[in-house]
């Protein structure tokens, strides 16, 4: 292993200056924005090391600082059978890293006038004008439905408080009736919806935090109050401004070899197995989902954290004021939510980390056990792709893999950042 490690290092060494032909973001050293080079060899010997090991098949990785990119790792297989290797342009499946990008088209229309915080979602949504909160259940088992004390609003729904749940991250009777009825199995966002108003919420709103079908709503939303197809309104006013041209809800016959195969875990040989997944992957389906549904690469979607970074614009392509962006990355939970109790993998609701519209952040890092920047904020998929943003340092961080969630998964987003944190030898550079 040492000899291996040894080996990785000797690579390492020649990444640094990094190749420019893959993405329009400049590519500088380390040291001319104040990383040590040596320092930052860490993070690819860590996450290499966990390929080498085949916790997962393959990882590319991106660090940019004042909007330049300072280390880029690409290691490990695309496909482990065909032996394929994993390239820059490896198109991976971001499942709900979509839901960053389903925010900011919310957020674009927020700042059209289309919709407020406190607005009840029934404004813009009829079907949503009765819906019931789950109360218990009666001594036949009869659920008992009743009146929500208020009704759930557009900024409930953006931050994942507004009593939705997804069913199969729970075991309460409102998950099991997600379940029953299955409303992402409709075949459009309108059977999506009809299919959803019919189902009573899990919680109050405003008083529990539950990972759910919100984003997907917001992608309805997004049909309602644009007026334009979801697919369309994303592509034509953020990915094809941004440049992000390997993004979209399908990917086409041309970019298949490109794709890269997901993996689990097989529980009995504890060893990687092909997961099998969207039959239909070059078909834009019909229900496309805000919540999960986009494929992307490492460089188109770090044009887009870029852009958030820079508060909304990149390239002289603006899509959001600053002052927008500070709002969708500002903790909108009280306190009262933020005790433990709440959260989703990883990504554990606690005093200094809280969440905002569609992306999780740390208002207060220390608290929260983490020597990030003040305000950094992120998200990440159930396949391993992850982001951070530190916009106290200047530093955007884009990883992908694809392995799903397990128990036993590597904590790569929190390692990603205490290994770039520690390389950050001056930050007033």
């Amino acid at each position: 292993m040492q000899r291996v490690i040894s080996a990785i290092f000797g690579v390492l060494t020649l990444l640094v200056p990094l190749q420019a032909q893959h993405s329009a973001i400049p590519e500088a050293a380390p040291e001319t924005v104040g990383f040590s080079g040596e320092r930052l060899k860490r993070l690819n010997v860590e996450m290499r090391r966990m390929v080498y090991q085949q916790e997962m098949p393959g990882i590319v990785m991106l660090t940019a600082r004042h909007g330049k990119i300072v280390d880029s790792d690409v290691y490990g297989l695309q496909d482990l059978a065909a032996g394929t290797p994993l390239t820059r342009d490896t198109i991976f499946r971001l499942y709900s890293m979509t839901k960053p990008i389903t925010g900011v088209a919310m957020m674009m229309l927020y700042e059209e006038g289309k919709w407020r915080a406190a607005d009840p979602l029934s404004k813009y949504i009829p079907e949503f004008s009765d819906v019931k909160v789950y109360g218990g259940a009666a001594a036949d088992g009869t659920p008992i439905l009743k009146a929500p004390a208020h009704p759930p609003t557009v900024g409930e729904l953006m931050s994942h408080m507004a009593g939705f749940t997804y069913g199969f991250f729970g075991s309460g009777p409102v998950d099991k009736m997600y379940l029953a009825d299955h409303p992402l199995s409709a075949p459009s966002l309108q059977g999506f919806i009809t299919k959803l108003s019919k189902l009573p919420l899990a919680y109050e709103p405003g008083e529990g935090w539950v990972y759910s079908v919100s984003v997907d709503v917001q992608g309805y939303l997004v049909e309602k109050l644009s007026g334009q197809a979801f697919p369309d309104f994303v592509r034509t006013r953020i990915f094809e401004p941004l440049g992000m041209a390997d993004t979209g809800f399908a990917v086409p016959e041309s970019k298949l070899s490109r794709l890269a195969t997901v993996y689990e875990i097989d529980a009995k040989t504890r060893r990687l197995a092909p997961r099998p997944t969207d039959p239909n992957v070059t078909t834009m389906p019909g229900l496309p989902s805000g919540g999960g549904g986009l494929y992307s690469t490492a460089d188109d979607y770090l044009r887009f954290a870029q852009m958030l970074l820079n508060g909304g614009q990149l390239d002289g392509v603006r899509l959001l004021a600053p002052g927008t962006v500070a709002l969708m990355r500002d903790n909108q939970l009280p306190d009262r939510l933020r005790d433990g109790r709440f959260g989703i993998g990883i990504q554990q609701m606690r005093p200094g980390f809280g969440f905002g519209y569609d992306v999780a952040v740390f208002d207060d890092p220390h608290k929260a056990g983490s020597t990030t920047g003040k305000g950094t904020f992120l998200w990440d998929g159930y396949a391993g792709t992850w982001f951070w943003i530190d916009p106290a340092n200047d530093i955007v961080f884009v990883g992908m893999i694809q392995r799903v969630l397990a128990n036993d998964r590597p904590d790569l987003e929190h390692l990603s950042r205490a290994l770039v944190d520690q390389a950050l030898m001056d930050p007033s550079k």
